[in-house]
């Protein structure tokens, strides 16, 4: 049995210490950043919580507190590697964009024979892992002309992935050539950027550069995928700009938290630029990894055309991050 440390309440968190003894499950990037001894194999870690700690103790230790949380994680034995299941496990939590942390105990015959008393969920793990696969499978579910500020002859079209996920948003801006290279630009979504106007990064200036670029260029396509905070989420983002201000890095926040650098999968958008029947682009870009995925994904990148706009003074760090840890071309 698994639960998200994220939405365990006390009431469910004593249930499962009836149930069996409670591990804890991070990530290896959490462990690194507490300085935990570790096993040198594996993504995910397991740690038999100790008796005498709460889910408060659970819940620090798994990253929702701030960084003096580090000197309050004593007590946890040397981890041992995680299983699929427990894998699998993480994996659910980030694709829920909750703290990729997990509380499990195992199950005897007869707890799976009462398991529908206590209103769970069960299934299978090749299950399991086959649903979390297909949120990169999109289907288009509709479309409509929408005249812009960029270009009149605006046209969305919206995507959902197979399992239900968050949809994702193909804007053709003017009328491109389709058989041509096609000005093509994936934007993850930024709340705080694309609507508030934010300082702290440079994506709702990038968004603004990138259509109108297509506007004047003979036309283009927008992938606007669903993927805030590098995939994080927004209450994540929130906490790595909290994490931020006390001092790390974006990529240390994130480590910190318990999330890869960038959680993005730029597959998705190899997916839709090649269910609108487009093989070869110009990809406005900054990001040599969306490079790579698409032509992974059989998307041919003719040319990659620059996106130097919305530095400040308040994301030069940023900035400076994305150039020399996530290697960037700025």
């Amino acid at each position: 049995m698994v639960a998200l440390v994220e939405s365990l309440t006390d009431e469910r968190y004593i249930a499962m210490t009836q149930i069996g003894h409670p591990e804890l499950v991070l990530t290896r990037r959490r462990a690194n950043a507490l300085g935990i001894q570790q096993p040198n194999q594996g993504d995910t870690l397991r740690f038999r919580v100790p008796s005498d700690r709460d889910l408060n103790w659970i819940a620090m230790v798994a990253g929702q507190s701030g960084l003096d949380d580090a000197n309050q994680c004593s007590g946890l034995p040397i981890p041992t590697v995680g299983k699929p299941i427990h894998q699998i496990a993480i994996w659910l939590a980030k694709t829920v964009q909750a703290i990729p942390a997990i509380v499990c105990v195992p199950l005897n015959d007869h707890d799976m024979s009462d398991i529908s008393a206590l209103g769970l969920t069960t299934m299978p793990l090749d299950l399991a892992t086959i649903a979390l696969q297909e949120a990169g499978t999109q289907s288009q579910v509709s479309s409509a002309h929408l005249p812009l500020d960029a270009a009149l002859a605006g046209h969305v079209h919206v995507f959902r992935p197979d399992n239900g996920g968050p949809e994702h948003y193909a804007i053709v801006i003017g009328q491109p050539d389709m058989s041509c290279p096609v000005t093509v630009r994936l934007h993850s979504a930024c709340f705080t950027g694309d609507v508030l106007g934010s300082l702290k990064c440079d994506c709702g200036p990038q968004l603004r550069a990138a259509m109108a670029t297509m506007a004047s260029g003979g036309g283009g396509v927008l992938v606007y995928l669903n993927q805030e905070g590098r995939g994080i989420g927004l209450a994540n983002k929130m906490r790595a700009y909290a994490l931020q201000d006390a001092g790390l890095d974006t990529v240390e926040a994130n480590h910190w938290l318990g999330f890869e650098d960038d959680q993005r999968d730029f597959r998705i958008g190899g997916q839709i630029l090649q269910n609108m029947g487009i093989s070869r682009v110009r990809l406005i870009t900054n990001n040599p990894a969306k490079l790579a995925s698409l032509a992974a994904h059989g998307i041919d990148v003719t040319e990659r055309v620059p996106l130097k706009v919305g530095q400040t003074a308040q994301n030069a760090h940023y900035l400076s991050t994305k150039v020399l840890k996530s290697g960037h071309l700025l």
